[in-house]
């Protein structure tokens, strides 16, 4: 009998709409892993905070929120389009500057690195894809394979400036790249878990690529660096 795969996980980081999200959606789907947004398990707090009127000032509120997210988390959590909003975007900056929510949040992402849930068709899972700024250096250093995925300031703002039209969102090109600009800056200034390639991390910069020729481009390293068979 043929044995089953070693288990695997993969970390993908990268700067704000370069594509590493639809990326780790896109290799989750195709090799059968459980996918995490780190991004969203943050603004997943704050959404809980707001919806239990607690003042996400009080750090003893927001910790047990992240205690509780650190127990029920779900992958389709993620998927909850309320916590796009910018009023749970303005709550989480707040609450993720709080060591003891960090810790919360940096223990959920490692247990699902190492226990990825059941898929949602039942199957069990062949590992586990995070993606976010800091999983190849700090949440999962022992990773099989890192990415980080970048694209021009520019190209990212055209890519985000569309997607915010497309809801609807009235802004200007140069707003949505002055954003990006500060956040760039803030992500990799950060004194806590910056963002910056690990030093063992492939670079892949989608300026210029499709999402089909990015996701083959990592295939392609995958099965180069790795023994998981690809199926």
């Amino acid at each position: 009998m043929k044995a089953a795969p070693k288990p695997i996980i993969i970390a993908i980081d990268g700067n704000a709409a370069s594509g590493k999200g639809t990326l780790g959606k896109r290799l989750a789907g195709r090799l059968g892993l459980a996918h995490m947004d780190t991004g969203s398990l943050y603004r997943l707090v704050a959404l809980n905070l707001m919806n239990r009127g607690r003042d996400p000032a009080d750090e003893s509120r927001a910790v047990e929120a992240a205690a509780a997210l650190n127990k029920s988390y779900k992958p389709e959590d993620s998927d909850n389009p309320l916590i796009r909003t910018d009023a749970v975007g303005a709550v989480t900056s707040q609450i993720s500057a709080i060591p003891a929510v960090r810790d919360q949040i940096l223990e959920l992402q490692r247990n699902f690195a190492q226990n990825p849930p059941l898929l949602l068709d039942g199957r069990t899972p062949r590992g586990a894809i995070l993606d976010g700024r800091d999983i190849g250096t700090v949440v999962c250093p022992q990773a099989d394979i890192k990415f980080f995925v970048t694209a021009s300031p520019e190209t990212r703002a055209e890519r985000r400036h569309k997607e915010l039209q497309s809801k609807g969102i009235s802004v200007t090109y140069d707003a949505v790249l002055a954003d990006m600009h500060e956040r760039d800056a803030r992500d990799a200034g950060r004194a806590t878990a910056p963002m910056k390639p690990a030093a063992d991390a492939i670079m892949l910069d989608t300026s210029t690529m499709t999402i089909d020729d990015v996701v083959a481009f990592a295939l392609k390293k995958i099965r180069q660096k790795t023994n998981f068979a690809l199926g």
